[in-house]
């Protein structure tokens, strides 16, 4: 109990204790009092009650009082009301305040003149006092006492009574009345109240002590959620980065004193960002709940867990002898973590890679430690999904070059080492320039150029892929906005675009600040960004369209369901990937496809374009099949904005040279099967 109170609820408890028995007492005390002015009220009513009415049946009052001769008659009377039910004694004053006549001395003349010179010589001086005052100021006094005699009831009331006649008093009637019973009764009465009072008292502190009880109870499990959440991560229950970090010091110290080996394993899931696009957050969090459970099952006991954040989580693995032991927890992990996670009646596969590092063999310091770990993880992700690697010193170098590079990306973007190159369109003849189809270029200060296929994917890791969308789209509109109005610019939309939600706004701003009309503007998409949030990427496209930019389905063919969109949101032009159309010369089906590519889309009203023309074999055979746009390394490479072949002429014959050399390295070339299609643009 004393570990549940703390020193403050103590004190409360006390403090509260203590007004409750004080108002207790209080509300006795005012009881008593409420008594004693209740059978005061009652005896004053019934002392004026009688005074009056021996004022109007008793002959010869007034002449008593004033000291006059008491008459047989008087004598009479008074003896009679003497036997009025509870009154016990009576005495009359002059206006002075002097005895005249009592109760006690209504005998024969002569007796009662000398019982009353002894009753004045014994009378109590506040009597004489209460009676002078009560007649100085013609009121009423009451006064109760305790019987301490025999000839006295246990509890009587003093009542002194002002007479007056004609605006006059004439004397005082002392009315001594027996309250016992009357006493009991407004004692029981009370009594009454006061149980129900105090029931009511106890009721309300009853309903006070719950309450606090339970503000306490929640107080304390709101103190336990605060250290809880300090110590562990909210969504999955594992412990945080602090508390892991803790635990690991933890283990150093066991480890230094008892030589007990520990390891660090770092995994994360692979497949999670695509859970995330497909599906919403919500399921997200979801399968980052229902992995923490199935890793808490796999892991023993005295081994921790934590949540690193996003969807990596690192275990602290206690007792560890050899490698081997390192290695089964691995794949126990992966194997439990590869299995399907029920999302809403969804399956979904994630799978997990796993990177460990042991102290003591790869790092005896935890930052290192953890660090070493990470690139461990980092080598079994670049292995392919589903692996695990211990640490291995190669992997340093490698991290350091990737994280030199990141950081050159964002300075390019800031510092405008970037560059757009931009590749002609031509109609299906091959000799009438429509446009370019924008690509991204990375001249490094150092390195030189830079490949879209290293740098682009590295952007989409870092969070960069969405400035870098925002710069292509900007510069991309600025350029065509000087080309001839004939001519349009193709730009390729990342997911991230699509995700933040703002790419109306951006192309709106990129059109209007460039002054470039819409109908100039072509944004391309693959099959794979529509999967992912199909209807948020379809009504943002909607959108788009309605402004009067050109939608355009890019790699058409080499996905699952791309027949499906073709009815749900009208497509302004087809791109057919440059595996069919490289494929042509080989395999007759795969003409045959193309060919049925161009028919389908022409019986929709859907211009197609082909990708990667690089024979005179391959042009004439698009040409015969109908389609409405070409382009590729045959018709022109990519190329810098001051030598594009508008400049010199509008149309270019087949097969022109590559406009600057270094164009033809690899890794430069318009979107070659290894560049990223995120940001071919």
């Amino acid at each position: 109990m004393m570990q549940f109170f703390s020193r403050r609820d103590m004190r409360e408890i006390v403090l509260w204790g203590a007004a409750l028995v004080a108002a207790l007492i209080a509300i006795v005390a005012a009881m008593r009092h409420i008594q004693q002015s209740h059978l005061e009220q009652m005896a004053g009513e019934s002392a004026v009650q009688w005074t009056r009415f021996v004022a109007g049946s008793v002959p010869g009052i007034e002449l008593v009082m004033a000291g006059g001769a008491v008459t047989d008659q008087t004598l009479d009377h008074l003896k009679r009301l003497r036997q009025t039910e509870n009154l016990f004694r009576f005495r009359f004053y002059d206006p002075e305040g002097d005895l005249v006549l009592s109760s006690d001395d209504l005998g024969p003349v002569a007796d009662g003149e000398a019982a009353l010179a002894r009753e004045r010589a014994t009378l109590q001086p506040e009597s004489r006092e209460d009676a002078r005052q009560a007649a100085r100021e013609a009121t009423t006094l009451v006064r109760l006492h305790e019987g301490g005699t025999a000839n006295e009831p246990a509890m009587y009331s003093e009542a002194y009574v002002a007479l007056v006649r004609d605006g006059r008093v004439v004397g005082v009637v002392q009315v001594d009345v027996d309250q016992v019973s009357a006493a009991n009764a407004v004692r029981a009465a009370f009594a009454r109240l006061a149980l129900v009072v105090g029931l009511v008292l106890h009721v309300l502190a009853a309903i006070g002590a719950f309450y606090w009880f339970r503000r306490l109870r929640n107080q304390r499990r709101a103190e336990e959620r605060v250290r809880y959440l300090a110590h562990h991560d909210v969504l999955s229950g594992a412990l945080n980065r602090a508390s892991f970090s803790d635990e690991i010091d933890t283990a150093i110290l066991r480890h230094t004193r008892s030589g007990t080996g520990f390891a660090v394993l770092c995994l994360d899931l692979d497949r999670f960002k695509e859970v995330n696009d497909s599906l919403g957050h919500a399921a997200g969090d979801d399968v980052l709940r229902q992995v923490a459970q199935r890793l808490f099952q796999t892991v023993r006991q005295g081994d921790q867990l934590a949540r690193l954040g996003g969807d990596e989580f690192a275990i602290l693995q206690s007792g560890v002898r050899q490698p081997e032991d390192v290695t089964r927890l691995a794949k126990r992990v992966i194997a439990k973590l590869s299995e399907p996670f029920e999302l809403s009646g969804q399956s979904v596969v994630c799978g997990a890679s796993v990177g460990a590092a042991i102290f003591g063999v790869d790092a005896v310091e935890k930052e290192d430690l953890l660090h070493k770990a990470d690139l461990a993880l980092y080598r079994a992700k670049s292995e392919g999904r589903g692996e695990f690697s211990f640490y291995d010193a190669s992997m340093d170098a490698q991290l350091q070059e990737r994280r030199t590079l990141t950081r050159d990306l964002r300075q390019a973007l800031e510092s405008d080492q970037l560059q757009l190159y931009f590749q002609p369109l031509y109609e299906g003849d091959g000799e009438s320039l429509v446009g370019y189809e924008a690509l991204v270029r990375w001249r490094h200060p150092q390195r030189g150029f830079v490949p879209p296929s290293e740098f682009v994917p590295l952007a989409e890791d870092t969070g960069l892929i969405d400035p870098l969308g925002r710069w292509v789209l900007r510069r991309a509109c600025a350029e065509a906005a000087r080309w001839p109005e004939h001519l349009s610019v193709a730009v390729n939309l990342s997911a991230a675009q699509f995700r933040n939600g703002d790419l109306i706004e951006i192309v709106a701003r990129a059109l209007d600040e460039s002054g470039l009309p819409s109908s100039r503007l072509g944004v391309e998409i693959t099959e794979s960004l529509l999967m992912s949030n199909t209807e948020q990427v379809i009504s943002a496209l909607r959108k788009l369209s309605a402004m009067g930019v050109r939608i355009a389905m890019d790699d058409f063919g080499t996905g699952y369901s791309s027949l499906a969109y073709l009815w749900r949101f009208p497509f302004d032009k087809l791109k057919i990937d440059r595996a069919f159309t490289q494929n042509m010369e080989n395999d007759p089906k795969v003409s045959l496809i193309v060919r049925s590519i161009i028919s389908l889309a022409h019986s929709l009203q859907i211009r197609v374009n082909a990708e990667g023309v690089e024979t005179e074999h391959q042009l004439e055979t698009l040409r015969r099949h109908g389609c409405d746009e070409l382009q590729g390394y045959l018709l022109g490479r990519p190329a810098p904005s001051d030598v594009l072949p508008h400049l010199e002429d509008d149309t270019v014959p087949a097969g022109m040279p590559d406009a600057n050399a270094q164009l033809a390295l690899p890794g430069l070339e318009s979107k070659t099967e290894t560049e990223p299609q995120a940001l071919a643009a």
